[in-house]
């Protein structure tokens, strides 16, 4: 007899049936209106849609700090127990800033990087700046998506400090591999924050967390601000957050990707390949001559 998950999972699978479900509803009424249900605290509310997410989702609880959870939202954005997560042991290696799925990687090339296979974007627009674009031609990067029931929070690869973080207002299109085969340049659409940061050694990374449907906001808990990019009106925020290697920055309201681009000459840690799932603290990008 099938099951609910297994009937869902179905559905899943067609490609057609999937993109009308989750792109062409109204995607920003969605949003705001699932921003609003998951923080209600009332018990039934509550049980309904963390089991309904559940439902729909691969949710994983067991490493939460906390055993029970208020609303939704709470689930969500949840901390894991100390020790959840360790970190590579080689501190040459910048790890995975998150829980995620491998996505497109390699070499900024011609100031473009790839969405999937045989779909290129410009960099530039991404980064809504020329110059930090043409900054990283030849450098790795790497495309980390996160699925509606990974843990959401993200933390710094390395030890560095970040210079100034951007917030660039866009659209909240899911950030799954169906839409992202069929949307040109889509991370450039969506709503998203560039955190430039520069690593112990004086060499500049950037990190852009780029949002999707039902993300009700972007998080930098290391910002004087507290964290709301959005009130920032769009302006470069100079910054001077110190963070040790694998120190909490921020966290997403629901699933979504975090593109990292690495200093010149870093090349993907050993063994990874595109759609291999990674743990926050997990090797991603390897140091030159390592």
């Amino acid at each position: 007899m099938m099951t609910l998950r297994t009937m869902l999972g179905r559905i899943g699978a067609q490609e057609d049936l999937n993109f009308l479900l989750t792109n062409r509803l109204p995607r920003r009424l969605a949003t705001r209106a699932m921003g609003r249900i998951s923080r209600i605290e009332q018990p039934l509310v509550r049980e309904a849609s963390i089991g309904l997410w559940r439902l729909f989702c691969d949710v994983d609880l067991s490493d939460a700090k906390a055993a029970r959870f208020p609303s939704l939202h709470a689930a969500f954005v949840r901390e894991l127990r100390p020790g959840a997560r360790p970190l590579d042991p080689d501190p040459s290696v910048l790890v995975s800033p998150s829980d995620a799925i491998l996505g497109a990687h390699g070499t900024v090339a011609a100031g473009q990087v790839l969405q999937v296979k045989g779909s290129p974007y410009r960099l530039a627009d991404l980064v809504a700046d020329e110059g930090l674009a043409r900054s990283h031609e030849g450098c790795a990067y790497a495309t980390l998506r996160l699925t509606a029931g990974m843990y959401h929070r993200f933390h710094a690869p390395a030890d560095l400090r970040v210079e100034s973080v951007r917030h660039l207002w866009g659209d909240t299109w899911n950030v799954n591999p169906i839409a992202l085969k069929r949307v040109e340049a889509l991370f450039c659409r969506n709503e998203r924050g560039v955190i430039r940061a520069r690593l112990s050694d004086g060499a500049a990374m950037t990190l852009v967390p780029v949002a999707a449907i039902l993300v009700a906001g972007l998080r930098l808990g290391f910002l004087p601000e507290g964290g709301d990019l959005r009130a920032t009106g769009g302006r470069v925020l100079p910054c001077d957050a110190r963070l040790a290697r694998g120190a909490e920055m921020g966290w997403f309201e629901h699933g979504s990707t975090i593109v990292v681009l690495a200093p010149p000459g870093y090349t993907l840690a050993p063994g990874l390949r595109e759609g291999a799932r990674l743990r926050m603290g997990q090797g991603l990008l390897r140091a030159p001559g390592r």
